[in-house]
């Protein structure tokens, strides 16, 4: 039985787009994988463990019963934080049917959603694109790289919400700092990439984004508003993950994993405590722990503000 919170060890990407606000002076830092199966626990009696091996030998304890239905003892959610100083490649995932047909069993779509952090003034995504399109157009355009002509962009700022679900065309600006829950996947069909010279680790996948890019796949910005003392709120529900923004500045939140799912906690504004069997464990912005679905009740203090983004199955 797991009662205790697992602090995590981020993994880090370096990739061309990357900027220097997640590791300052390691410079691309584009990716903090912060909850990812192969992160490791940073204390306690499970240290240097990895969270993949944890769930293997507890199932349900760690995970909770709705985990365990969606992908058995394999843990299922990806969380990041990216720091875009370039425009990401224009790209498209594949739903878990199309994952499975494409690369084969046991392969796993990409659903997932975005939260800003934040946001220059003029930063913008790529989400969908315009009223309109056909299936014939968005094909030709992805084939003859002429995609920009067709892509519906959005300007967005910090405290916005994207949900976004396979088949959509997307891609994030410069000036977003963000943080991203997704599917335990990785599956990325890259569409088009500014002109960068396609290498080995770059390549586009023109033929498999024809087989899954939808022309009216488009996606809304869920604002957020102004947050009370002590308030919980969900910013994105979808079938695999439950996304949520808890804020406190005098008060703490009280939550309960009920069994039913791990809680995963990411401070992004502030400092918090979390307390639990008369155990406290500090947390700093942009630090994560996992509450294991065993845990139960507990509560996260204030120390003395925090905004903290929750996700959970």
């Amino acid at each position: 039985m797991l009662c205790q919170p697992l602090q995590l060890t981020p993994e880090y990407r370096d990739y061309v787009w990357g900027g220097d606000r997640l590791r300052p002076g390691i410079v691309p830092t584009s990716e903090a994988w912060v909850v990812y199966e192969e992160d490791c626990i940073a204390s306690g009696p499970l240290r240097g463990r990895t969270l993949g091996e944890i769930a293997s030998e507890q199932g349900a304890s760690l995970l909770g019963q709705r985990a365990i239905q969606q992908t058995g003892c394999r843990f299922p959610l990806l969380i990041k934080l990216l720091d875009c100083a370039e425009w990401l490649s224009l790209q498209v995932h594949p739903n878990d049917e199309q994952a499975s047909a494409i690369e084969g069993p046991g392969f796993f779509g990409k659903t997932e959603a975005w939260h800003i952090l934040e946001a220059a003034p003029d930063a913008q995504i790529i989400a969908g694109v315009k009223a309109g399109i056909t299936a014939d157009t968005l094909a030709a355009s992805i084939r003859n790289k002429t995609i920009l002509d067709v892509a519906q962009r959005l300007a967005v700022k910090a405290g916005d919400t994207i949900y976004m679900p396979p088949g959509t065309i997307h891609a994030l600006g410069p000036g977003l700092l963000l943080y991203e829950v997704q599917q335990t996947s990785d599956l990325t069909y890259r569409v088009y990439d500014w002109g960068r010279p396609e290498t080995e680790k770059r390549k586009l996948h023109i033929e498999k984004s024809l087989q899954v890019a939808l022309p009216q796949a488009a996606t809304p910005i869920g604002l957020l508003p102004p947050l009370v003392d002590g308030e919980r709120r969900v910013l994105c529900r979808s079938r695999y993950f439950t996304l949520e923004i808890l804020s406190a500045q005098t008060q703490p939140v009280t939550l309960d994993t009920q069994g039913e799912s791990f809680h995963a906690l990411t401070v992004i504004e502030g400092s918090a405590e979390i307390q639990t069997d008369g155990q406290v464990w500090p947390l700093s912005r942009f630090e994560t722990v996992v509450v294991p679905a065993d845990c139960g009740s507990y509560a996260i203090h204030p120390a003395p503000s925090f905004r903290v983004l929750k996700s959970s199955v």
